[in-house]
């Protein structure tokens, strides 16, 4: 009898997951829900490339549109699951269909944070997380329009980049001391800061922001210090939180994530759950976590389609990141925590050095900026647990590798 797979959503997880599915040989039925009308695609140039007018719309899609009927996918778009039956087996959509199921996987994302301040609903108000997103945005990014981003994260300096590249007035509002502070060290924080500055971009930190003021757009953008930025286009990028609703109303472990093994299996052994929206564990950190990355969407999309055709491999791998501003691409490997000694190698002033992280001597994480060798020896480092000379690693004429 011919089995059926199930997989609600059609983001980076999803995608590589029918495709293992496909190279594994399962050959059965797969139905993909989207909600979205586009087949699953490439988040990362929705807050550069694409935002620029650099990318064709076609050339971020995983696979061409042609791909998944060729392979025999059911591919649904525009079509939200509501529901599903853990005892019976089967999936409800918002158009009321009801559908069987012999496994599922679950690759439900995360969805934007939104400020919950007077004024949040008005237009030109925007969150980036989606290609209409980003297709509306740069419709309405012209050459000297006022930019007002909220947050100084990945998306929101990303954004910054292309927009005072397009002749933008731009101004970043970040809550926290510092740009990208929960992720990179002071060091690379003040780096980052400086060179937006110094293209242009008006970066204030410890900003909260109060409130929207506009006639039916957007116009200002009020802080609790009682400042005020006036704005023709607000980006907001304050974090996501994970689509997790699911999951618990089906009655699945949930926590802070829907809670997987390292086989990506729920609490439910015929549901899967891949992608940003997990809790899984990582035996080489030693803890359990929830990624909000592509490696990590990807990677765990591999290991449960091919634990659902019967190939069962745990997932563990050294989370992974990246960041492309200007000429300068941000590469991290591993998690860093306050406490870590932070040692930088080579000369900020010349764009291209690394801080390498330390605990207890061990080399946990790394922030390379136009440093690739740093980066493709740190990812093996990391996962071994090496010690490093620390009087040695400061010089970047001597190769990570060879610390």
């Amino acid at each position: 009898m011919t089995e059926t797979f199930i997989v609600v959503g059609a983001g980076h997880a999803a995608g590589q997951a029918v495709a293992t599915m496909r190279s594994k040989g399962f050959e059965g039925r797969i139905v993909m829900f989207g909600d979205e009308p586009y087949v699953p695609y490439e988040r990362p140039p929705l807050s550069k490339a694409l935002l620029a007018g650099e990318l064709e719309l076609e050339r971020t899609y995983l696979k061409k549109e042609s791909w998944y009927p060729d392979k025999d996918i059911d591919f649904r778009p525009n079509t939200r699951v509501t529901a599903f039956d853990r005892k019976a087996r089967t999936v409800t959509t918002a158009k009321g269909e009801a559908l069987s199921y012999d496994k599922m996987l679950l690759a439900t994302g995360t969805r934007v944070r939104k400020l919950q301040v007077p004024g949040a609903a008005l237009d030109n108000v925007f969150y980036l997380r989606a290609i209409d997103d980003t297709l509306a945005i740069r419709k309405r990014m012209a050459g000297g329009s006022r930019v007002v981003i909220v947050g100084g994260g990945y998306i929101g300096l990303e954004v910054a980049a292309v927009a005072v590249k397009m002749g933008c007035h731009v101004t970043v509002l970040e809550g926290l001391e510092r740009v990208m502070s929960r992720v990179v060290a002071p060091e690379v924080s003040e780096f980052y800061a400086q060179v937006h500055r110094d293209a242009g971009v008006d970066i204030r930190t410890g900003m909260a922001v109060s409130g929207f003021e506009g006639g039916g757009a957007v116009e200002r953008v009020h802080c609790a210090d009682g400042s005020s930025y006036d704005a023709d286009l607000v980006v907001v990028g304050v974090g996501v939180i994970p689509n997790v609703e699911l999951a618990a109303e089906g009655d699945l472990a949930v926590d802070n994530g829907i809670v997987v093994d390292e086989f990506c299996q729920t609490s439910d052994r015929h549901i899967w759950a891949a992608g940003d929206c997990t809790n899984h564990p990582n035996s080489l950190l030693g803890s359990r976590l929830r990624l909000e990355s592509v490696q990590n969407a990807v990677d765990q999309g591999k290991t449960a389609a091919a634990a659902m055709c019967g190939d069962r491999k745990p997932y563990a791998e050294i989370p992974w990141f990246w960041s492309d501003q200007y000429d300068l691409k941000l590469q991290i490997v591993g998690l860093s925590e306050p406490g870590d000694e932070v040692i930088i190698r080579g000369n900020p002033d010349e764009r291209k050095f690394s801080a390498v992280y330390l605990r207890h001597g061990k080399f946990v994480a790394i922030n390379a900026v136009n440093m690739i060798k740093d980066f493709m020896a740190a990812k093996k480092m990391i996962a071994e647990h090496r010690a490093i000379d620390e009087d040695r690693v400061a010089d970047a004429g001597v190769a990570l590798k060879d610390l």
